[in-house]
């Protein structure tokens, strides 16, 4: 019979009063009740922070956000234009051209031939009024803005809507009502400091958002030589995928030289500088040259010099649309504040990242506001509306950085390192000491961005337009390989992937994952790949315009599901964190604190 006695490694213990652990002799139990109390009271202390916060958040301060960004930024106007004069700003200026302007044209390629009531001059024209607009009037012009995918999708979404309608309005007078909308929307949120939410918005969304675009990049590429093979020769859908493997080739090839010991430094950032410019006109040149030329590859179409698509007026009379349209125009509306209310500002914090040692303060309220503005221009002209681009807007600062093999004396002086995590700044040491240079300051202007979107007004020229034409589509497709390719090796998912295959005697000591245990950032990872999964199977299905929304659904996933998981605050601190440092937070109240 088994005796009722206790062993001596196990004592029973009293039940303990509400709020008091348990004390036993076993010292793993003992530290299980630790884990458990920790646990708890970080989960009711952040909470509470949280519904203090929600309160704070709630009271109504209109136009505290728009005032705060102004004064802050207003004394850095003149110096925006005179820091201008630095020759970082000639390829920055040449590169975003490139990664802003051909990739815009790209996605609409399918809108433009599906609808009929857009061409390549409305594209051009929708990437050159958020450039004036930001470049001129904005608190953070180094963010680029311009056609991406996903407005592609929304507004092509709308089209086949209103298509199965029997009576189906006139597309762009709804568009410009939805358009209208959503500019309304973009105000209220500005004028009540709704920016303010961005203080929750942490890698995690960020990240897996990026890797979702990186994947859509990949994917448009795919889809440009899909078409190719379906509406033209096999001797022009076969030269399309060649240019296609040549231009992702070539430019791999010169980021990859740029990156190597070889040459001398000012060689290797020419390389780094120019090699995807440089790309685009010899692939562009390869599809004339012999024989390829007789294959007669296609390319970009276009219209007259500063004509609207099918010859109608640029001004759309969207006032004129039937009553019951314009109500139902709000729901569309909604949807695409939401969109751009996470894109464009997910884009402005990656492009002001912790990465980047910045030094002049941003603006969200007040953009975010301007960004209603352009909104609602590209409705009235009827142009694809405009927002923040991923990846150009982080590439459009990583081009403006000033590098240096020698660490600056005075490290104290920088925002950025005083913002980053201790794993942040060991990646960016180990980075450093890998290439043996060091960003020390970053060009803060305004020119490189008005730049790049004049020449979008000047491709809107005869002549111009002209050598537009002459691009074969099979080069716009390796552009979208190569961006997207370029986009998954330096994305934070695709870190966490790398790691966990990375062989772990070749791992560093000094990475900063080795601290975090495997199964978690398995954890971690599937989170966000799920994440991933749902954004990118909803765009393949006829319920794509509601792809804002499970975006947006990351950041209470974040806020709320994360910390009930088994992860302790220095695991989540290297797998998560802000994705600006504690100065460019200034704007949106502060990076929030805690799990």
């Amino acid at each position: 019979m088994e005796s009722l006695v206790p062993s001596p490694s196990r004592t029973l213990a009293p039940t303990p009063e509400p709020g008091v652990l348990p004390v036993t002799n076993d010292a793993a139990l003992n530290r299980t009740f630790e884990e458990k109390r920790d646990r708890d009271e970080g989960q009711a202390s952040s909470t509470e922070a949280f519904a203090t916060k929600a309160k704070r958040f709630l009271r109504l301060h209109p136009f505290r956000g728009i005032i705060g960004d102004l004064r802050a930024r207003a004394p850095f106007y003149v110096s925006d234009w005179t820091d201008a004069w630095n020759y970082r700003v000639v390829p920055a200026t040449a590169f975003t051209f490139c990664t802003n302007v051909l990739p815009g044209i790209a996605f609409s390629l399918d809108l433009i031939e599906t609808t009929s009531k857009y061409g390549v001059e409305e594209v051009l024209l929708a990437s050159f009024i958020p450039a004036f607009v930001f470049s001129l009037f904005g608190a953070q012009p180094l963010v680029i803005a311009g056609v991406t995918g996903p407005i592609t999708v929304f507004n092509k979404t709308i089209f086949d809507i209103l298509q199965s309608q029997t009576d189906p309005p006139d597309y762009l007078q709804f568009i410009g009502w939805v358009y209208l909308w959503g500019a309304i929307l973009h105000f209220i949120a500005a004028i009540f400091n709704w920016c303010n939410l961005l203080r929750y918005v942490t890698r995690f969304p960020c990240d897996t958002f990026g890797f979702f675009v990186s994947w859509v990049y990949l994917q448009y590429g795919i889809q440009i030589l899909t078409r190719e093979l379906h509406d033209n020769s096999q001797a022009s859908a076969f030269l399309s995928i060649i240019l296609a493997l040549l231009m992702t080739s070539l430019s791999f090839l010169f980021l990859l030289l740029s990156r190597t010991k070889l040459f001398n430094t000012a060689t290797r950032r020419f390389l780094a500088d120019y090699g995807m410019p440089i790309s685009i006109l010899a692939t562009s040149g390869v599809s004339y040259w012999g024989s390829f030329n007789a294959a007669n590859a296609s390319t970009l179409p276009v219209g007259g010099a500063f004509t609207a698509a099918g010859g109608r007026s640029w001004i759309v009379r969207f006032w004129e649309l039937d009553g019951k349209w314009i109500g139902i125009a709000f729901p569309f509306g909604f949807i695409l504040f939401v969109l751009f209310y996470f894109d464009h500002n997910v884009s402005s914090l990656m492009a002001q990242g912790s990465e980047f040692p910045l030094r002049k303060p941003p603006g969200f309220h007040w953009d975010f506001m301007l960004l209603g503005i352009t909104t609602f221009l590209a409705g009235l002209l009827g142009t694809p509306a405009p927002n923040g681009l991923i990846p150009q807007a982080p590439i459009h600062t990583h081009s403006l950085r000033v590098m240096s093999t020698t660490r600056p004396k005075d490290e104290g002086d920088s925002h950025d390192e005083r913002g980053l995590e201790g794993g942040e700044k060991e990646k960016q040491e180990m980075k450093a000491e890998r290439h043996d240079e060091f960003p020390i300051g970053v060009v803060e202007q305004r020119v490189s961005n008005l730049a790049q979107g004049s020449l979008c007004l000047v491709l809107l020229t005869g002549p111009f337009l002209h050598v537009l034409n002459l691009i074969p589509r099979g080069v716009l497709a390796g552009l979208f390989w190569y961006m997207g390719v370029d986009a998954l090796l330096g994305s934070g998912v695709s870190a966490k992937i790398f790691y966990l295959l990375r062989e772990k005697r070749l791992t560093s000591a000094t990475d900063p994952f080795r601290r975090v245990r495997r199964s978690r950032i398995v954890l971690f990872l599937l989170l966000q790949l799920v994440g991933f999964g749902a954004t990118f199977a909803i765009v393949q299905t006829i319920a794509s315009i509601g792809f804002p929304i499970v975006i947006a659904l990351l950041i209470p996933l974040r806020i709320f599901i994360v910390p009930l998981l088994p992860f302790t605050d220095e695991e989540l601190a290297i797998l998560d964190g802000p994705t600006a440092s504690p100065f460019t937070m200034e704007s949106v109240g502060g990076v929030r604190s805690g799990r």
